[in-house]
């Protein structure tokens, strides 16, 4: 899941994008609607967590713009106020959710991946294919009923390879959604996670490899 948190007080920024890359989210921060904006034009995210109280361009403008031309981004909205009103004004702006300050760091995750079940195409928790089996939820992996221990990473990845069921995803997909701007695009992180996660899978081998092209889990490995 690839996340883009929008907020102006910067520790706070730090601490939510090392909480969620700890869930296994690739995760990058703007402090302002404008740098917003620019990192949305060039990267397709599954959700905006937002600041309402942003300086410069407020937070419901760019609440709007995020619904006008980024629908497939869902909007979590944070803010101070704890009013009825301004949590209804926020969901009336376009907002998919609303969390306010303080708040705890596993319901930010809960209601992050709560928001993906709701994308365009919906994204079940439970995964079950080629033998394996995967709880997005509890970030459980089992094969055959045997339980794998995965990095955050390792589960990102197999996760994007389960959603596809056969289908292939390239190297630039698996690094645009598992890793954050701050990937080097020439690097071999992927191959080297591929690697490891297809090691930890054992045998047969279910991850299969189309040279130059991308990843793919085979149903009845040979």
């Amino acid at each position: 899941m690839r996340v883009l948190v929008i907020e102006d007080e910067v520790m706070l920024a730090d601490a939510v994008q090392s909480w969620l890359r700890r869930e296994g989210m690739a995760v990058d921060i703007c402090h302002d609607g404008e740098a917003a904006l620019e990192a949305l034009a060039v990267t397709g995210y599954d959700a905006a967590v937002l600041d309402r109280d942003l300086p410069g361009m407020h937070g419901d403008q760019l609440c709007r713009l995020i619904v006008e031309h980024y629908a497939a981004c869902r909007v979590l909205m944070l803010t101070a106020a704890r009013r009825l009103g301004d949590k209804v004004t926020g969901l009336e702006l376009g907002a998919d959710d609303y969390l306010t300050k303080p708040f705890e760091f596993p319901e930010l995750v809960a209601r992050l991946r709560a928001l993906s079940r709701r994308s365009p195409i919906a994204q079940p928790p439970l995964l079950d294919y080629a033998g394996i089996r995967l709880d997005s939820f509890r970030r459980e992996v089992h094969r055959n009923d045997r339980f794998i221990r995965l990095t955050p990473k390792e589960f990102a990845v197999l996760e994007l390879l389960m959603r596809q069921r056969g289908g292939i995803v390239s190297a630039e997909v698996l690094l645009d959604k598992a890793w954050d701007a701050n990937a080097d695009p020439f690097t071999n992180a992927v191959r080297i996670t591929v690697s490891t996660l297809r090691r930890k899978l054992g045998q047969p081998a279910v991850i299969h490899t189309v040279t130059g092209v991308g990843y793919y889990l085979k149903r009845d490995p040979a």
